[in-house]
């Protein structure tokens, strides 16, 4: 059974760092897409940054480019989201999602995900 423990989630002033952390365990095949999506209570999950291909490409939002960076850590199974120059417009529940082997869309399409974790808050305060 697939699990994603997401951890390093906290609150920090405008222009903090942040590092994210997901501990992926269960799959018996390597996911093609690994990705970081985040919610505000009330809108849609909007997908923050992703690996796909199999560690091949890297995505990421337009509103997180040039401030976050996604990475992985295959050994230790765990998947990262290092977050810089943090805006309160960061502040969401952020949520680690993995695919199946195969992945027919787009990076940030949230329904094309098979798992997920439970999500780690992060509050950025001006």
């Amino acid at each position: 059974q697939v699990q994603l423990v997401e951890s390093g989630g906290g609150s920090v002033q405008a222009g903090g760092s942040l590092k994210l952390a997901c501990l992926v365990s269960g799959y018996t095949y390597r996911p093609y897409c690994m990705g970081w999506f985040r919610q505000v209570s009330g809108k849609e999950r909007e997908g923050v940054a992703a690996i796909c291909d199999f560690g091949g490409s890297t995505y990421y939002a337009i509103s997180v480019l040039g401030r976050f960076t996604i990475s992985q850590d295959e050994a230790k199974k765990t998947l990262y989201l290092q977050m810089n120059s943090l805006k309160p417009e960061d502040t969401a529940v952020y949520y680690c999602a993995g695919s199946g082997l195969y992945f027919g869309g787009t990076w940030s399409s949230h329904n094309l995900y098979t798992y997920w974790g439970q999500g780690t808050q992060v509050t950025v305060s001006s």
